[in-house]
């Protein structure tokens, strides 16, 4: 198994980045909270959990061990394959996810594309034992941090400055106190309503 790579960031999409390591690129599906960490030409680490199929091999790529382990345990669960577990991912920081599992919110989890009621419902009953203590929450995400990442990783894929900018701003006037992966959706969601 590939459990982390260490390399230049060759290129950052929407839903992947490749990740040069010895010479060879790897492409790694991640979410966008993760991507939005990387940077053209720079040095990354990623947690990474390879997925074998008949057909195809396929790396995942997290920022760190606690959510790789999530991905690992979502998938668990009959139905969850690692598609979805990503999609989770995505949409529920680690802390969330572990949270609503143990409290057994199933409507936070529903918010998930592809989750259903009863899907949430089978989480909760497999996996509410499984997570563990919760951490103590983060303090609030820096407004003026949470600007410089997104907008970054914006411009990392492509967007003209200005418009990244634009759109940050958008979303960070709306509700200010939010996580860097979810102004980065947001604006990514805004921008591309605009093209």
């Amino acid at each position: 198994m590939i459990a982390s790579l260490r390399g230049q960031v060759l290129s950052v999409g929407l839903d992947h980045a490749v990740v040069e390591v010895g010479g060879v690129g790897f492409a790694v599906q991640a979410t966008p909270a993760t991507l939005a960490t990387l940077r053209r030409g720079e040095e990354a680490q990623l947690a990474t959990a390879l997925v074998v199929r008949e057909d195809s091999l396929t790396l995942f790529g997290f920022a760190d061990a606690d959510a790789r382990e999530l991905f690992g345990l979502l998938q668990t669960v009959s139905g969850i394959g690692p598609r979805l577990a990503l999609a989770t991912l995505a949409v529920l920081e680690p802390d969330k996810l572990r949270a609503a599992l143990a409290e057994g919110n199933t409507t936070v989890l529903t918010q998930v594309p592809g989750i259903g009621r009863k899907g949430a419902e089978r989480l909760v009953i497999e996996l509410r034992d499984k997570v563990g203590q919760l951490p103590t929450a983060p303090a609030a995400a820096d407004g003026a941090l949470v600007r410089t990442q997104v907008t970054e990783a914006l411009l990392g894929l492509g967007f003209p400055a200005k418009q990244a900018e634009q759109a940050v701003d958008a979303v960070l006037a709306e509700d200010g106190a939010q996580s860097t992966s979810a102004v980065l959706r947001r604006a990514l969601a805004t921008l591309g309503r605009k093209r």
